[in-house]
């Protein structure tokens, strides 16, 4: 099965950097292209934690959803201060000043997956935060009712989040959790995806809240089953996410890459076990779920999950011999059609990595790879070198123009009207002397057109170093 699948992708990827249908032609000839003008700085602190851990730092993690969100004209940060703090600050859109509280709670290992996650419960007007886990047990806060509704007329102030929790008020997960993501939902009720277990042995799962009470959805993806390479088979696994989102027609979306247990799939022990970029979506907030083709192939919370063996997931196949990285970026398009970025190191430059971190910051790629109008999967190389180990995110500007968001702040753009085969560097990340990977306000990009950018400073040992804010203007 795992070969006649991976067959059949290859067929779905026949047509690549190609121009979309319907996406070339004078209809398009005045829809501009893809630029970034930068439009102001601004700094969140001076000296915020810093400590390189899994080569990424806490405080700007791939898989952040949310540590930076704009909301009905305010924008709002998270992060871990010098003395380990737990902080909070906002600004008015269009503001230089930020104003910090704090959450209360302080981190409690030097472990960059603890992050902080925020989120939006439209419902009720709070913000939501989880954070510090790692395959262990989490540290939930939330806000008074009404603060993001009306934040001029609140006092930002500790007072304004409640106790920390270890559940859910009340609602307890898991003793195996980590990466919080939340996002909200068609109906305005807020979701939480995290995974359940531990690398190479985990599954995904949601919980929902309706604006008064949380209720957990389940796992949605499995461990089990037997994945076989050329080299050998691996019995466990857990599916990497990278990203989970609605679309503007209301369904959720999904790419994933799976991480294997067993090294024994492997042709280098120095590699990853990552393989293969599948795809998944839901129509029913994550109840059910459905390959590319639309065929059903798990159902949350039940013990019909999504797993490896599962026919018509893979949209993009590939060995574990090629570092592929796990949680890169996704996003979807003003007609819901999804894309996401990945990044491995290419067969050209050999068919076995033997350092994962040394060949992919020597010969890593970044790959656009989205669902064209006519249906097909079509995949193209960036011609800009990462030149990093670590992960690039992803953005979709209002005319659907690309942007890569590289390492150090580094900024790419191609053009919906080329078909996205007009890939350049935009901006080159001079002046930000930012450290790695960046944190990107989704929100923000739909609220008012503006790209910001939450970077931190490069710094050495566990010496502080500065937070900031960078804002770039879209195409108007």
């Amino acid at each position: 099965m795992m070969r006649r699948r991976t067959l059949l992708a290859s067929a779905l990827m026949g047509a690549v950097a190609l121009p979309a249908a319907g996406l070339t032609g004078s209809a398009h000839a005045a829809t501009p292209g893809p630029s970034v003008t930068k439009s102001g700085t601004s700094q969140l602190d001076a000296k915020a934690l810093f400590f390189v851990s899994y080569d990424g730092l806490v405080n700007n993690n791939s898989f952040q959803k949310n540590g930076l969100l704009t909301y009905k004209g305010y924008q709002y940060a998270a992060w871990y201060t010098a003395d380990r703090n737990a902080v909070v600050a906002r600004r008015a859109v269009g503001s230089a000043t930020w104003s910090t509280a704090k959450a209360g709670h302080t981190l409690k290992a030097d472990d960059s997956h603890n992050v902080i996650s925020m989120g939006v419960s439209k419902s009720d007007g709070r913000l939501h935060l989880n954070m510090d886990s790692h395959s262990n047990g989490f540290t939930y806060v939330k806000s008074v009712a009404g603060l993001l509704d009306n934040p001029a007329g609140t006092a930002w102030t500790a007072a304004v989040f409640g106790a920390p929790q270890s559940t859910l008020d009340g609602l307890a997960l898991t003793s195996q959790f980590t990466y919080p993501q939340f996002l909200s939902t068609p109906d305005n009720k807020l979701q939480l995806s995290y995974r359940v277990g531990i690398s190479g042995n985990g599954r995904n799962a949601l919980a929902e809240y309706n604006g008064s009470t949380w209720t957990n959805l389940g796992e949605w993806s499995s461990s089990t089953g037997t994945y076989t390479s050329e080299h050998g088979s691996s019995g466990a696994r857990n599916m990497y996410l990278h990203g989970i989102d609605y679309d503007v027609k209301g369904r959720l979306h999904s790419f994933f890459t799976w991480r294997e247990q067993s090294g024994s799939v492997m042709c280098s022990g120095g590699g990853l076990t990552n393989h293969d970029t599948g795809y998944v979506y839901s129509d029913d907030k994550g109840r059910t779920w459905r390959n590319n083709a639309g065929t059903l192939v798990g159902t949350t919370g039940t013990s019909d999950l999504v797993a490896v063996t599962d026919a018509g997931l893979v949209v993009d196949p590939l060995s574990p011999d090629h570092s592929l990285m796990n949680q890169e970026s996704q996003s979807t398009d003003s007609a819901g059609r999804p894309h996401a970025l990945i990044s491995y190191v290419p067969g050209r430059f050999g068919q076995c990595t033997t350092s994962y971190a040394a060949d992919r910051i020597a010969n890593g790629r970044v790959f656009h790879v989205r669902r064209n109008a006519s249906g097909a999967w079509q995949k193209t190389e960036l011609p800009v070198s990462p030149n990093s180990s670590q992960r690039t995110k992803l953005v979709l500007d209002k005319y659907d123009n690309a942007y890569a968001v590289f390492p150090y702040g580094r900024i790419a753009g191609a053009s919906a009207a080329s078909g996205y085969t007009d890939w350049k560097l935009l901006f080159d990340g001079s002046g930000l002397n930012a450290f790695g990977e960046v944190v990107i306000d989704e929100l923000r990009v739909k609220a008012d057109n503006v790209l910001s950018v939450m970077y931190q400073e490069k710094s050495t040992g566990t010496t502080p170093s500065a937070l900031h804010v960078v804002d770039f203007k879209l195409p108007a």
